[in-house]
């Protein structure tokens, strides 16, 4: 497969990944509203991940003991994000509407993408902050804004 092919491949992977998360959200959203509590939404969503996880997980050799040990604990952390994010926008998008949510969510990704690229946390690639990128990152905070609904009464 050439560097191109491959790097296709991955950037559909990504693409679709991303076109998955207003999907989840807005079904999430619709199911807390449904059962009346977005926490109940979460812990039924995150049972279904683990099913799907717990098969994979078990049909591919699994780490050794020494190697989870071996990592940092804060690596461990990103748990508590995807628990943060799925309470989250259960929670919101039912009252301020699902484009508004994403929005806003994509608009913290990319500062905070921009924020440990330039830094290289958390081991990234160090990618600096030029003015040509933080001038994009702008346009595409502005288009953002430009292409969300206003947010109604909360």
């Amino acid at each position: 497969m050439s560097w191109f092919t491959h790097a296709f491949v991955l950037a559909v992977m990504l693409f679709m990944a991303g076109t998955g998360i207003p999907i989840m959200a807005a079904l999430n959203a619709g199911l807390g509203t449904r059962l009346g509590s977005p926490i109940h939404a979460a812990f039924i969503l995150f049972l279904l991940a683990l099913a799907v996880t717990a098969v994979l997980t078990f049909s591919s050799p699994l780490p050794s003991r020494d190697q989870v040990i071996a990592i940092p604990v804060h690596y461990y952390l990103g748990g508590l994000f995807v628990a943060l994010y799925v309470l989250s926008i259960t929670w919101i998008a039912p009252k301020i509407g699902l484009g508004n949510a994403i929005f806003l969510v994509l608009i913290g990704q990319l500062v905070a993408a921009t924020i440990i690229d330039h830094h290289g946390f958390l081991n990234a690639p160090k990618t600096p902050a030029t003015t040509a990128r933080i001038v994009g990152l702008g346009l595409m905070v502005v288009g953002i804004y430009l292409a969300k609904k206003p947010i109604a009464n909360v």
